[in-house]
Order: C-alpha cells, then sequence, then structure tokens
C-alpha cells in the first residue's frame, strides 16, 4: 500500500509539472513584454534609473527561468521517470520570484507614477493574477501566492498612500486579490482533482493489466512448464519439437530427440524421501539446462525422464552430446548432509532417418533407452532397425495379448513338485502358455509385456481361476489331492484388489484355501516390503500358503528371509545346476535357515538322479525339475497322476 501511494504521488507530481512547464514561454514572455512596456513605455527621468534597474533584475530573472525551462524540456523528451517533485521547486521558485518582482516594481515607481501608468500597471498585474490562477492551477499553494504577492502589497501601498483616488483603488485592489486568491484555490483544487482522479484510474487500468498478464503468464506456466523444474512439460515440448523438425525439414538438418532417464532414482526416493527427490530432480533440470544450447528445447518428460532435442550434422554429434548430458547428470549431488550419486541412460532417434513424427520420435528414443538400459545401463544408445523389429514384435505382442483369453489362446500345464523323500507328488506348479499365431510365445517374453502394458492383472485373475476350478476337481476325486501353485507377479500383489480376486477364485471353484499356494519372486521385496509383507500375511491367515520362487537370484540374501514370514523357499534352478561346486554351500546354508525358521524349502531344476540323491542328503523337502516330470498339459494330468509312481520306480 506504501508502494502504491508513493507510485501515485510521482505521477501526480510528474502531471503537475507537466501542467507548469507546458505554458511556461507564454508566461515568461509575458513577463519580459509587459514589464519591457511598463518601463519604457513610461520612462522618464526621475524614474529612469530605478527602472532600469529592476528591468535588469527582471531580465536576469527571465533567463534564468527560460533556461530552466528548456533545460525540462529536453529532459522531458529523454524520458518520462524523473523527478516531478524537483521540477515543480525549481519552477515554482521562478515563479514566485518573478511575484515578488512584480510587488517590489509596482511599490518603488507607485510614488512617481502618473494617472495613466497607474492605471497601465494595475490592469497588467490583475491580468497578470488572473492568468496565473489558470496557468498556475497545478500548483494550489503557488498559484495562490502568485496572486496575494502580484496584489496584495500593491493595493495595500495604494491604501496608505496620500491620494484619496488611490485609497479607492486600494480597496478595490485588496477585495479583487482576495477573490483571486479564492479563485486561484477553487481552480487549483479542481485541477488536483483532475490529476488525481486520471493517475488513480491509470494505476487501476495498469494494476488490471498486470493482473492479466500475471494470469496470462501462469496460464502459461501451468499449461506450458514442469511446476518442479521449470522446464517444458510435455505439452509444450511436442508443441516445440514439432516446430523445431520444420524448421530442420526447411533448412535440411539433421535432428536428434534424446531420451533420459536416471539411474537409482527410485531408490532416492525410498530411502531419503520425496523431498530429497525433488533436490535431486531441480539439479538435473539445472544442469541439464547449462548445457542447453540457444535453439535446443528441453522438457522433463514425466518422473524422472527427461527429453532433449538438437540440430546436428552427424549420428555421431549426436551421440557425443547425450554422452556429454549424461557426464553432466553423472556427477554428485551435495545438498544439506547428503552427497549422492546416480547415473542416467539415454536413448537416442534421428529425424529423418528413423521416424518424421514428433511423438515417434519420442518413442523411438524410448525405445532406444529401455533397451539400452537392459543392456548397459549409464551409457547412451542410438535406435536401429533391431530395435524397430523388437518394438513391432512387443507391440503386436502387447496387441494379441488384449484378446488372448477371448480367443482361448492361453491355457495352463502343470509341472509336479514331489517330495525329496518319497518321490510323491503333493503339489503342481500352473504355469502358463500362449499360442500365437500357430507359435508358441515363451512365458519370459510374454509375460513381461503383460507386465509393462498393464494387462498381467486380467492375465493373472484368469489363471487363478482356472488353477482353482483345475485343483478343486482334483479335490472332489480325492480329499488327499495334491494342491496347486500359482506364480502372481509383483503388479497383482501390489492391487489393492488382488485379495478379493483370490478369495473371489477359491469362491467360484470350492477350492479349499490350503490346496492354494502362491509363488511371488523376491523381486517383489525392492518395492514396498511392508505393504506386500501385510498382504502375504493376509493370504495365509486364510490358509493359503506363500512360496518365495527363484530364491537367490535378485533381491535375495539370507537376512531377509526372517522378514518375509512365508511358507516355503524355492531354490533357484541356477544353484541346483552348479551343486557339485559353489552351489552345494548355498543351499546347504539356506536349508538350515530355513528349516530354523520353520521355513520347507523346494529345489528347482532337478534333471538327474544324482542331483535328487544330494539334495536329499542336504535337507531339501521336495524337489521339482525335468527328472520327474516336464509340464504336462491339462488333458494328460489324470493319467500323469495314475502313473507317476511307477514311472519313478522305473527311472530308479
Amino acid at each position: 500500500m506504501r508502494d502504491l501511494k508513493k507510485h501515485l504521488r510521482e505521477h501526480i507530481n510528474r502531471d503537475a509539472a507537466e501542467l507548469l512547464y507546458s505554458n511556461s514561454f507564454a508566461g515568461i514572455l509575458i513577463t519580459l513584454f509587459a514589464s519591457s512596456w511598463l518601463v519604457f513605455g513610461f520612462y522618464n527621468a526621475p524614474t529612469a534609473k530605478l527602472k532600469l534597474s529592476l528591468w535588469s533584475i527582471v531580465i536576469i530573472i527571465i533567463v534564468v527561468r527560460m533556461v530552466d525551462s528548456f533545460r525540462w524540456h529536453l529532459n522531458r523528451k529523454k524520458t518520462y521517470d524523473y523527478d516531478g517533485q524537483k521540477a515543480i521547486y525549481r519552477f515554482v521558485s521562478g515563479t514566485l520570484i518573478t511575484a515578488l518582482w512584480w510587488a517590489s516594481y509596482c511599490l518603488f515607481v507607485l510614488p512617481s507614477t502618473d494617472t495613466i501608468e497607474l492605471a497601465s500597471m494595475i490592469i497588467v498585474v490583475a491580468a497578470m493574477a488572473g492568468g496565473g490562477a489558470s496557468i498556475l492551477a497545478a500548483h494550489k499553494i503557488t498559484s495562490m501566492l502568485y496572486s496575494f504577492i502580484l496584489l496584495i502589497p500593491f493595493s495595500v501601498g495604494l491604501v496608505v498612500s496620500n491620494q484619496p483616488y488611490q485609497h479607492i483603488l486600494g480597496v478595490l485592489g485588496l477585495a479583487f486579490g482576495l477573490v483571486m486568491v479564492f479563485t486561484a484555490r477553487k481552480s487549483a483544487l479542481f485541477t488536483h482533482q483532475a490529476i488525481l482522479l486520471k493517475n488513480e484510474n491509470s494505476i487501476l487500468v495498469n494494476q488490471m493489466e498486470l493482473q492479466v498478464a500475471q494470469r496470462t503468464q501462469k496460464i502459461y506456466e501451468l499449461s506450458n512448464l514442469d511446476p518442479l523444474t521449470g522446464l517444458y512439460n510435455r505439452t509444450a515440448f511436442l508443441s516445440q519439437l514439432s516446430t523445431k523438425i520444420k524448421d530442420c525439414e526447411e533448412l535440411q538438418q539433421l535432428l536428434v530427440v534424446i531420451f533420459i532417464d536416471l539411474n537409482g532414482f527410485k531408490k532416492i526416493n525410498d530411502t531419503l524421501g520425496h523431498d530429497v527427490g525433488d533436490q535431486v530432480l531441480c539439479q538435473t533440470a539445472s544442469r541439464l539446462k547449462n548445457m542447453q544450447k540457444d535453439a535446443d528445447i528441453l522438457c522433463r518428460w514425466g518422473g524422472d525422464e527427461f527429453l532433449y532435442a538438437s540440430a546436428v550434422q552427424t549420428s555421431a554429434q549426436a551421440i557425443s552430446l547425450a554422452e556429454a548430458l549424461i557426464a553432466s547428470v553423472s556427477l554428485a549431488y551435495e545438498f544439506d548432509s547428503n552427497r549422492l550419486t546416480l547415473g542416467a541412460t539415454a536413448g537416442l532417434a534421428m529425424y529423418p532417418e528413423h521416424e518424421k513424427s514428433e511423438k515417434g520420435l519420442i518413442q523411438l528414443a524410448d525405445t532406444a533407452m529401455y533397451f539400452q538400459k537392459n543392456l548397459d545401463p549409464g551409457k547412451a544408445g542410438m535406435f536401429s532397425q533391431s530395435l524397430g523389429q523388437k518394438l513391432y514384435r512387443e507391440q503386436k505382442l502387447h496387441n494379441g495379448l488384449a484378446d488372448a483369453i477371448e480367443k482361448n489362446q492361453l491355457r495352463l500345464v502343470y509341472q509336479p513338485i514331489v517330495y525329496a523323500n518319497s518321490h510323491q507328488v503333493h503339489l503342481y506348479e500352473a504355469l502358463l502358455r500362449w499360442e500365437f499365431e500357430g507359435q508358441a510365445v515363451a512365458p519370459l517374453e510374454f509375460i513381461k509385456i503383460a507386465e509393462q502394458y498393464g494387462q498381467i492383472r486380467l492375465i493373472g485373475s484368469w489363471v487363478l481361476q482356472q488353477a482353482s476350478l483345475e485343483a478343486a476337481r482334483w479335490q472332489q476325486e480325492n480329499d488327499d489331492s495334491p494342491a496347486v501353485s500359482v506364480n502372481v507377479s509383483v503388479i497383482q500383489l501390489q492391487d489393492d484388489e488382488f485379495i478379493d480376486i483370490v478369495a473371489g477364485a477359491l469362491n467360484t471353484s470350492g477350492l479349499h484355501a490350503n490346496k492354494l499356494h502362491i509363488e511371488i519372486t523376491e523381486s517383489v521385496f525392492a518395492s514396498d516390503k511392508n505393504r506386500l509383507i501385510r498382504q502375504i500375511k493376509i493370504l495365509q491367515s486364510t490358509g493359503i500358503k506363500v512360496s518365495i520362487d527363484d530364491f537367490g537370484t535378485e533381491y535375495s540374501s539370507l537376512s531377509v528371509m526372517q522378514d518375509l514370514a512365508v511358507n516355503t523357499v524355492k531354490i533357484d534352478r541356477s544353484f541346483v545346476e552348479k551343486l557339485e561346486t559353489s552351489g552345494f554351500a548355498i543351499i546347504k546354508a539356506v536349508v538350515q535357515i530355513a528349516n530354523t525358521l520353520g521355513y520347507s524349502v523346494v529345489a528347482e531344476g532337478v534333471e538327474t538322479k544324482e542331483q535328487a540323491n544330494l539334495l536329499f542328503n542336504l535337507g531339501v523337502d521336495s524337489l521339482q525339475g525335468y527328472y520327474f516330470a516336464k509340464p504336462i498339459e491339462q488333458r494328460d494330468l489324470a493319467l500323469s497322476k495314475q502313473q507317476s509312481t511307477t514311472v519313478e520306480a522305473t527311472q530308479q
């Protein structure tokens, strides 16, 4: 509020100075002509010397005021932003000095004037007082003082003179002087109000324009800028990239789009919190911005992903640029008491070699980054034809999975798990198979795609339902029938509705909860371990058993076992393959800890009799592998169960 009042006062002073100085030349010239006429028009011997002296003084005053007026007009042409208060002080000083000169002239000359000269002096002074009331209205005190100084001293001089007729003129002069003072005051108030209203309206308009500009800027920022980093967001980047592509097309230039993804950022968020993660993102954005050239465009695509586009001369130059960006991002991050190091992986796509549309370039750069991260993270990878073929196949499989259930392309096969001591089947692991366009697609390939595109929830629910129905048929045939084990992905287990989906499968099929095993890989514990442990406990509370699959291959450590509280640990086949070397000690340690914690142990990938016997001697509870049986089609499952004991006896 104080700044607003100061701003208003400055504008009022400037406008007042404008009005005063705009008429300054005319007022000065009138003073020059009027004073010269009175001095030389009534020039006589007794007062000649006095008048000439007084005229010399007024000439000096006029010259000084003229110079001041010229200076003001010259400065005014250069800028409007000047000190209006000082300008007013200078003008007022010159004006009041001029008024004092007139008062002095009239009083000094009065005793020797005749009737005509006196009448001329009264006319001149009255006219100048009347004109001053209007011309000086921009400054109230000056306009009132000007009229007062011109008329009142002269009128008093007339009243106290020896001539009776001058007494009358003096009284009339006093009355006229008071009227002019009040008239000047009224005119000045009106002028001040007009100036005030004009500037208040101007400030109001400026404020409205400023608010509109601020809102426009805010809308622009919300529409085009990432709120955290201040970089372009997706919408703005796509628009800028489209323009950039057109420019490169006209200039026949190459364009590279670089997709940058931070390595290990999720771990920072999970361990140090999102505030630290946000600081890392802001510093990353700042580093990338420092690398940005004027014509390049940069954005935060989302999460810890950034996009950079630049015109280049060769693909080698594009790779060098990407490596420089990675090097900048990979420097240590220091803030507060933390010092963090994380790298970045980049994928590149070139215009027009790989793609001509902005969205296509981004998708290909993303694909290149994804494959580079799996192949060798921390480096830059260029999109290639082979990557394009992989992308095409991935998209084709993604589209195929969308209606694989409706087209009855999915089926389950079952691999038995036997007790290590008796080789009796007590559990079947349900394994998913997909026949697409006459070819079998490997589960390792299509499961990853289903997880990536969010299809795993629907497919996983279907697997749970089908496996439960099949196990329920076994249950109807024999109360002591084998249980069924179903693999569950990380995404499924994180789903809030997963517990209800499992309960629905049991209710629909009529399968007892203790006949269902859920297998999870240790990779699930790379995410929210506490949440997943709660999910596991809820499943176990219903009677469902939970197994850790592929133990020892991803995030496992022996200390993790005590936190998971599962029922079974499945040792990965990679350790069984090395049973005669390093695998022996690892399996032995796992068995000992599992026995201490009350877990059962299953060994996967058993392919020979020697492996089966050695694992049994190590204390492994159950075995699974081709030595006992390959995955069995559902139609062959009944016959297999009948012959399993005979087959094992033959193998022995």
